[in-house]
C-alpha cells in the first residue's frame, strides 16, 4: 500500500477576522505519520479539516499527491474522521458501513462491511441504528466507516474520545498495523499517550502557528517540553 504525500504552503484560515491557523507550511512524504497536537483553540481541528477538503484555507495552498483536497481523486484516497460520527442515525451500523463502501467503490461492499464490523468489535450492534448507539460505540463505528475504503491517507481528529480500553487498544493496534502498511496518517490529539507509538513525527501547534516539529524518538524530551510549552501559551491567552 502506498500513502499519499501531502503538500500545504502558506496555509491560514480566518474565521470572522480571527485567525484559526496562519502561514502554515506542511510537507508529508507518502507513508509518513505524523501526531499533530497542542492545546485547545490551537488550530488541530482546522488543519485536519482542511487537509480533508472539508473547508478551504483563507490563502495559501494545500495539494494531496499534487491534487487539490477537493479533487475527486484526492478525496477518494483520503479517510476522514472528525468531531462528527458522520453516521445516518436512521440507519443500522451495518447499513451505515455499506453505503460508505458503496460510496468509495469499494468491491464486495458487504463483506467489507462485515470485516469493518469484525475488526472494531461491532458485530453483535450490527443492525442497531446508529442513532441508538452509546457514544463510545458510534465512535467505533465511524471509525470503521472512515477506514471502510482502505485510505491511503488517514486523518483521524481526536479519535480515542470515548472509546473504552479494549476498543483504545484495538484502534492503536490498527494505527499502527496501518503506518506498518505504508499508509500516510495525521493524528490531532491533546495528549501525548499514543504520539510516540503511532507517529514519526509530531507538530506542535498553537495559536494557529507551528511552534515545533521534529521526529518523536530523535530529541530525548524535547516534545514533552514543546507541548508544556504551548499548552502555558494556550493557558495565558485564554
Amino acid at each position: 500500500m502506498s500513502g499519499a504525500a501531502i503538500a500545504a504552503r502558506g496555509v491560514s484560515k480566518r474565521f470572522a477576522g480571527a485567525a484559526a491557523l496562519e502561514h502554515l507550511d506542511l510537507d508529508l512524504a507518502a507513508g509518513a505519520s505524523l501526531a499533530v497536537i497542542g492545546p485547545n483553540g490551537a488550530g488541530k481541528s482546522t488543519l485536519l479539516r482542511l487537509l480533508a477538503g472539508l473547508a478551504r484555507p483563507s490563502t495559501g495552498e494545500i495539494a494531496i499527491d499534487g491534487r487539490p483536497p477537493t479533487d475527486r481523486v484526492a478525496r477518494a484516497a483520503l479517510g476522514y474522521l472528525g468531531h462528527a460520527t458522520l453516521l445516518s442515525p436512521s440507519l443500522t451500523v451495518r447499513e451505515n458501513l455499506v453505503f460508505a463502501a458503496r460510496l468509495y467503490g469499494v468491491a464486495s461492499p458487504h463483506e467489507r462491511a462485515a470485516e469493518q464490523l469484525a475488526s472494531e468489535g461491532l458485530a453483535p450492534l450490527a443492525d442497531r441504528r446508529a442513532g441508538a448507539l452509546s457514544r463510545g460505540q458510534a465512535q467505533r463505528a465511524a471509525i470503521a466507516r472512515a477506514l471502510i475504503h482502505a485510505p491511503a491517507l488517514v486523518l483521524l481528529d481526536e479519535p480515542f474520545t470515548g472509546l473504552d480500553r479494549g476498543a483504545t487498544q484495538r484502534l492503536a493496534a490498527r494505527l499502527a498495523e496501518l503506518r506498518a502498511r505504508g499508509h500516510t496518517s495525521v493524528l490531532v490529539t491533546h495528549g501525548l499517550e499514543h504520539v510516540r507509538e503511532l507517529a514519526d513525527e509530531a507538530l506542535v501547534l498553537c495559536a494557529g502557528r507551528a511552534t515545533w516539529r521534529a521526529r518523536t524518538l530523535a530529541r530525548g524530551d524535547e516534545l514533552e517540553r514543546a507541548y508544556a510549552e504551548a499548552l502555558e501559551r494556550g493557558e495565558r491567552a485564554a
